[in-house]
């Protein structure tokens, strides 16, 4: 299927590594022209040369979007490198961390909503109007299955990512009749190189095995139960993301989508 992204710019914030990378990476795939973000420019470059290897095409971006100057350091990259047009954004960048309830201040709320709330508003705004003038644009944020299952830790963490969601839907409304979409995607566990290996030393402590294939069962089962008896790798998220950042995705807007094999809804 002909996704319609051949001639499209994507810039997926944070996608040096974990979740962003394989979003970007499929993206590439598709026929994107991908915009790798990263905190540092080394890190970013690394993987927008892995993908560039891989036959896609990519660039590098770098800057902190936890500050205004940040944004606009990586806003102005971003449009340099994509020859002024940025049509796809794809809010990624998320941070889970946090104390609990009873051993924060206030200003381990205000951060962790810098971080993953406003660093998202930030691009919005500087990018959202080009894609207004040429009537076509596609605003992806990326939550978690927490934001409807949250846990008692890290409340920081959930409530930040919770309002994305409702957000979703007021730019929705914001941009209607412009041409753009703006949708949530909510994984679940998602099997990224850090959650592999400690998954792996968990499953050496506890006799699962020694390989992923040996361990990712037990893990589903114990860490987010669901009926495919599976953990979501960063490319099928990034399957769900280039869908809706195409053109065939254009009835689909203003909704939260979980991809989580089905623990949210059909959990035991």
């Amino acid at each position: 299927m002909d996704l319609g992204l051949s001639e499209r710019t994507a810039l997926v914030t944070g996608s040096w590594r974990g979740t962003g990378r394989g979003i970007a990476r499929v993206l590439a795939r598709e026929g994107a022209h991908v915009l790798v973000h990263g905190f540092e420019l080394e890190p970013a470059r690394a993987v927008a040369d892995a993908l560039r290897a891989e036959g896609g095409r990519a660039s590098a971006v770098a800057g902190d979007i936890r500050s205004a100057d940040g944004a606009d350091l990586v806003a102005d990259a971003a449009l340099e490198a994509a020859a002024g047009r940025v049509d796809v954004l794809v809010n990624n960048y998320g941070v889970a961390e946090g104390p609990g309830w009873l051993d924060g201040e206030d200003a381990d709320w205000l951060d962790l909503y810098h971080k993953n709330v406003l660093s998202g508003v930030r691009l919005v705004r500087r990018l959202v109007p080009g894609m207004k003038e040429r009537g076509f644009g596609r605003v992806i944020f990326i939550s978690t299955v927490g934001s409807v299952r949250p846990a008692a830790r890290m409340p920081h963490y959930y409530a930040s990512k919770a309002a994305l969601p409702t957000m979703t839907v007021s730019l929705a409304k914001e941009l209607a009749h412009t041409g753009i979409t703006v949708n949530t995607v909510s994984p679940g566990l998602v099997a990224t190189d850090e959650v592999k290996q400690r998954f792996l030393r968990l499953g050496a402590e506890r006799g699962w095995g020694d390989t992923w294939e040996e361990v990712e069962s037990h893990a589903a089962r114990a860490f987010l139960d669901n009926p495919t008896g599976r953990v979501g790798a960063p490319e099928d998220v990034g399957e769900l993301i280039a869908f809706l950042a195409g053109e065939r995705s254009w009835y689909i807007n203003g909704v939260d989508l979980r991809i989580d094999g089905g623990a949210a809804d059909c959990a035991r």
